[in-house]
């Protein structure tokens, strides 16, 4: 049989980890950086920001005629309700679109907004 012996000198001990210091300069700097991203952000959004200027145009006004979902109410039976003449897919996905719609999920008492085009 044979025996293992461990001596001191097989051992090596870690070194503690180095931090990081910072001068006040080294502040300074790194600070700088971060912020040169925002400068640049908030300066495009000045410059880009006067696009929306007012104008001695009229503007159109959109009305729209709503309809209450009541209980039992899909969309397809308030898209034959609503243009009896019209393909119900088609009043259906305009529906969508205009009420911003997810997945078609109806809630009771919510008002929904129909297109001009059925409206009449």
């Amino acid at each position: 049989m044979s025996t293992i012996t461990f001596s001191n000198a097989a051992v090596i001990t870690a070194r503690p980890a180095t931090r990081l210091r910072l001068t006040a300069r080294g502040r300074r700097v790194v600070l700088a950086v971060a912020a040169v991203p925002l400068a640049v952000g908030i300066a495009l959004a000045a410059l880009s920001g006067g696009s929306a200027m007012a104008s001695n145009q009229q503007s159109t006004v959109a009305s729209f005629e709503t309809v209450t979902v009541m209980p039992g109410d899909t969309l397809w039976s308030i898209a034959e309700s609503v243009a009896p003449a019209a393909d119900p897919r088609d009043v259906i996905g305009e529906i969508t679109r205009l009420n911003l719609l997810q997945g078609g999920a109806l809630q009771i008492g919510q008002e929904l907004a129909i297109p001009a085009q059925f409206s009449e």
